[in-house]
């Protein structure tokens, strides 16, 4: 039950593998249940979905925890002019080596220097549109501005908030008119020079904006953030607070609207002082200790706290005091300074739920885990009782669908004025601990009768994943178990203790194909958003909208359904075009009046793109279905205007249906111009079953998005390209790896359309784990290797990496034997290694290595969405919320692998060791993703020079040295050379424990985001 209104994004993209870039939009002062489901959806303006996570489970089971971790987030800001103070290289001289920045050929640099398009925001009327102006890519030197690393976040503390934080250049504000277009653009004005905005808010009756400014001051640095606030109708902007000593502390949460006219700020203390000084001499050694015999697993977490001098800076700049403030001017400090992490005001607006972390703190886990208080205060600031005190939670165990022990998931009901339900479990929150039931959902007033004790809710034998409410006779309640895939929708009446709860859906979240659509949701006079209920001309049934993405092994054709939920009949009302079109239903926008909607009232947001043709957005009313097209975004690189897509199925040699997707240069034809220079970039995806393996996910209609390091940029330098997922369906790892690569290439090969000797593969993360076992068991496949912030060495994540919840001491040979770098020798072609020298992913962390120079050490930039801070929304799958404004502390190490730069370094000696053709290329104040200019344009040219060197110019037959690889230094290593490898890697992006229950299995829309 976040509000969907604060907007926000961070330079640092999320792990994947390629991407492009993504536009959101927000519905206003949107407050959405926990469990909400895909029900909006981000305004996409170059995206695409360049394939599905393994894990593509239905919209329904897309659920995480209150509490649960959201990556560093952010967005890669759009593209542009570089830092003036460093120099780019233009020659090609290949004898200079980590010198300068260097950047690729014209044709790849126009596509990523392209401006980019304005992020979009609808009012809570939904009769206006922010257009929110975004700058280009940023230059290297803000990246390289200090940064404290304190308990899993990255702080600046110069700003007091989140490090790297990107940030809006202006917003123009349209009126939308009753034919369905936009009226002129008010500007938001009376901001200083060179604004920087984050945090966009509106206000529950749309009036008034709420934002923070910042702006460059001396030494290149940025200042201290404040409130802003602007007038809808006019434009004209103002501080909040009259007094210019007051500023806003946004390293949690930082502000929310109480009321249509007061806000709740997160301010630094006005009496804080100097940071803390590090004292030349500890007081003592760093000790740690389990005298009483713990069993404590954990992940290996970045940037933790390591002695009393990190508690207290920690403390220095967390430490919030909070502030109402009126529009009218008048300021009131309520409650004592401490760590606040969320503000949830009730949908009456009477109360505020007051999430705070305190002491003892930890050094093995991040702040998401440290003790946690939850108050209940009055809207005007008083204490009215403790609702829990959660203890230290340092021993969750590393076992999927594991949680923090206690309240969880503590939320208002979006159908009640302050009703709260919150989630318990009782298998001590480990997982592999068989009782039923599991969880237990529990509801109360928030001012309670004496003597009243929470009511029963619900009762659950799998793992509670939230709660789609409507009203006392419908809410619907979400459970799931991520080892069997299995999920489970569950109907109850929560006003009717006599009316039993009954299973509406029950289903394998892998099975994409039966995966029946989630509910649409209407928002509320209180800005809380409930399940839309329909009705129709002399019918007294009461019906559901069914959103779904409609898997089918033709490609995803999504849909709109009416759903009668007790005899579970549908009808389809709307579907998307099939032959050249990709559609989608983003927004239910009929939805300002209270009550069931008529169907001839029904409005929705659709977008709607083809290969060709950039994302639109166009507003659907019935009863005619009339559209109005409301964006005329052009082409972001018309010069690949007409490359040609196609979604191509093929069949592995045990049977296996695959799917991928080939992009084709503009003009080119097979039969004239032969066989082109083939990259295939892909990403492992673990599957529980051959069926589910083999579905399709995507549509070969979807627009062919490009970010700043896509595979698909080499479409400008004639080269074939493959986006694909190499389907693991058991625990046979290697062995399926490298059959799903034979059976891409042999495809390819058999069209005609890649040469066979200068075929490359490479891959981000995961993908480059991939890239590195393939080029070691499947030398015969490829002819060189490109390998972004990859790790190589599972026995450094001992206790679980990526789905393997095993421990190293538990599945020896599955860490070892999966492990490229134990397989070093074997790599015979060339292979180029970038990472980030601030990689802080749990899954391929990068520990500094001294005596590299500074300048050329590339990055790769996953063009991630912006994402749309909504303080009650969960992130939904298909449009990219960083749910749970209160799970901000979590951003820094969830979605953040563990991929450090020892990884890349340690694997780069042992291939030198070895002779291997390699070369390791480290980007200086880079993490997992890249964003600074300079880095991306390296990491392209780094690129650039591998496949020309390597893969154009490659003479050499790819399997000549097939024999030697498999035959003779295999049997050196190991003497398991044909032993199936046993392990359960697989799908989804390098994942950290969930800081406060220990799961996070919603993925989004594609992995290359």
């Amino acid at each position: 039950m976040m509000r969907l209104y604060k907007l926000h994004h961070r330079l640092s993209p999320i792990s994947s593998s390629c991407c492009c870039l993504v536009h959101p939009f927000s519905l206003g002062n949107a407050r959405f249940p926990s469990s909400t489901l895909r029900s909006f959806g981000h305004l996409r303006t170059h995206s695409t979905n360049l394939f599905k996570p393994a894990m593509s489970a239905s919209r329904f089971n897309r659920l995480v925890p209150v509490n649960s971790a959201l990556a560093e987030d952010g967005s890669a800001a759009g593209n542009g002019s570089a830092n003036a103070s460093l120099t780019f290289a233009e020659d090609d001289d290949e004898s200079v080596i980590g010198v300068k920045y260097r950047v690729p050929p014209p044709e790849i640099r126009d596509i990523v220097d392209a401006p980019p398009l304005p992020a979009l925001s609808f009012s809570p009327l939904r009769d206006k549109i922010l257009f929110m102006k975004r700058r280009s890519l940023p230059p290297l030197a803000e990246l390289a501005r200090p940064e404290e690393k304190l308990a899993g976040l990255r702080i600046d503390g110069k700003c007091n908030t989140r490090s790297r934080m990107s940030f809006y250049t202006g917003i123009g504000i349209h009126s939308l008119m009753p034919d369905g277009s936009l009226g002129p653009e008010t500007e938001v004005r009376g901001l200083p020079d060179g604004a920087k905005i984050n945090f966009v808010t509106w206000s529950n009756d749309g009036k008034h904006l709420a934002f923070s400014v910042r702006f460059e001051e001396e030494e290149s640095s940025s200042s201290k953030l404040r409130v802003w606030v602007a007038d809808v109708e006019t434009g004209m902007a103002r501080p909040l607070f009259q007094s210019p000593d007051i500023y806003l502390n946004a390293v949690f949460d930082n502000y929310v609207w109480v009321d249509n006219s007061t806000l709740l700020v997160c301010t630094i203390p006005l009496s804080r002082g100097d940071p803390p000084k590090k004292p030349l001499v500890p007081s003592g050694p760093k000790i740690q200790s389990n005298e009483q015999k713990t069993i404590v697993q954990v992940r290996t977490f970045q940037d933790l706290l390591k002695d009393e001098y990190d508690e207290d800076l920690f403390d220095y700049y967390a430490t919030s005091q909070l502030v109402l403030a009126s529009l009218d001017g008048k300021v009131k400090e309520v409650g004592s300074p401490a760590i606040y992490t969320s503000l949830d005001p009730s949908p009456d607006e009477k109360y505020i739920l007051i999430s705070s972390i305190h002491r003892p703190y930890s050094f093995i886990v991040p702040c998401g885990r440290f003790p946690k208080k939850v108050d209940l205060w009055t809207a005007d600031g008083n204490f009215v009782r403790e609702l829990c005190d959660l203890p230290l939670a340092e021993d969750i165990p590393i076992a999927s669908n594991s949680v923090r022990n206690g309240m969880r998931s503590l939320n208002w009901r979006a159908d009640k004025p302050s009703t709260l339900y919150w989630a318990e479990t009782q298998d001590g929150g480990d997982a592999k601990v068989e009782v039923s039931p599991r969880d237990i959902v529990y509801t109360q007033p928030a001012e309670p009768q004496e003597g009243e004790e929470p009511e029963i809710l619900h009762k659950l034998d799998l793992r509670y994943g939230g709660i789609s409410w409507c009203d006392d006779s419908l809410a619907l309640v979400y459970e799931s178990w991520y080892k069997t895939r299995r999920t489970r929708t569950w109907v109850i009446s929560p006003g009717s203790k006599d009316v039993s709860p009954r299973i509406l859906f029950d289903r394998s979240s892998e099975d994409v194909y039966s995966d029946p659509g989630s509910p649409m949701l209407r928002r509320t006079s209180t800005g809380n958003y409930v399940i839309a209920k329909l009705r129709k001309e002399n019918d007294d049934a009461a019906y559901l909208l069914l959103n779904g993405n409609g898997a089918t092994p033709q490609g995803d054709i999504p849909f709109l359904d009416l759903f009668d939920i007790n005899t579970g009949s549908k009808e389809r009302i709307w579907e998307s075009d099939k032959e050249k079109y990709y559609e989608s239903v983003v927004a239910l926008l009929s939805d300002q009046k209270e009550g069931d909607i008529h169907i001839n009232d029904l409005k929705i947001l659709t977008s709607k793109e083809s290969k060709t043709e950039n994302t639109q957005y166009y507003i659907q009313s019935w009863p005619d279905k009339k559209l109005c097209q409301i964006t005329d975004f052009p082409h972001p690189y018309p010069q690949l205007a007409s490359l040609q897509k196609e979604m191509i199925r093929y069949e592995r040699k045990d049977g296996v249906q695959l799917t991928a997707t080939l992009y084709l240069p503009p003009g080119y034809d097979p039969s004239k111009d032969g066989p082109l220079p083939c990259l295939v970039w892909s990403y492992p995806g673990e599957f529980k079953s051959k069926d589910a393996a083999g579905q399709v996910r995507g549509s070969p209609n979807e627009f062919a998005g490009i970010g700043p390091t896509s595979a698909l940029l080499w479409l400008a330098r004639r080269h074939e390209t493959i986006l694909s997922i190499f389907a693991i369906y058991s625990f046979l790892y290697v062995e399926q790896l490298v059959a799903s690569a034979e059976a891409a290439v042999e495809e390819v090969i058999r069209r005609g359309v890649a040469h066979p000797n200068k075929i490359a593969v490479g891959g981000h993360s995961y993908g480059a784990f991939m890239t590195a076992n393939l080029l070691a068991h499947a030398p015969h496949l490829f002819c060189c290797g490109i390998a972004r912030s990859g790790a190589y060495n599972r026995t450094l994540t001992p206790f679980g990496f990526q789905n393997e919840d095993r421990t190293l001491w538990e599945a020896t040979n599955t860490y070892v034997e999966m492990s490229p770098f134990m397989s070093a020798n074997r790599i015979k072609k060339p292979i180029l290694l970038i990472h980030g020298e601030e990689d802080n992913n749990p899954g391929t962390l990068t520990m500094q290595v001294y005596g590299f120079p500074h300048p050329p050490m590339s990055y790769a930039i996953l063009d991630s969405p912006l994402r749309l801070l909504d303080r009650k929304a969960e992130p939904v799958t298909h449009f990219f919320l960083d749910a749970y404004h209160k799970s901000l502390p979590l951003f820094a190490y969830l979605l953040v692998g563990h991929i450090h730069m020892m990884q890349s370094d340690r694997f780069f000696n042992a291939l030198k060791g070895h002779g291997a053709l390699c070369r390791l290329v480290i980007l200086p104040f880079e993490s997992h993703g890249y964003s600074a200019r300079e880095s991306i344009m390296h990491v392209l040219w780094e690129t650039d020079r591998w496949l020309q060197k390597h893969c154009v110019s490659n003479t050499s037959e790819v399997s000549a040295d097939i024999g030697e690889s498999k035959d003779g230094e295999g049997k050196e290593v190991t003497d398991s050379e044909n032993k199936a490898v046993a392990a359960s890697g697989g799908g989804g992006a390098e994942l950290a424990d969930d800081i406060e229950s220990g799961q996070f299995h919603s993925k989004p829309r594609s992995l290359m985001w």
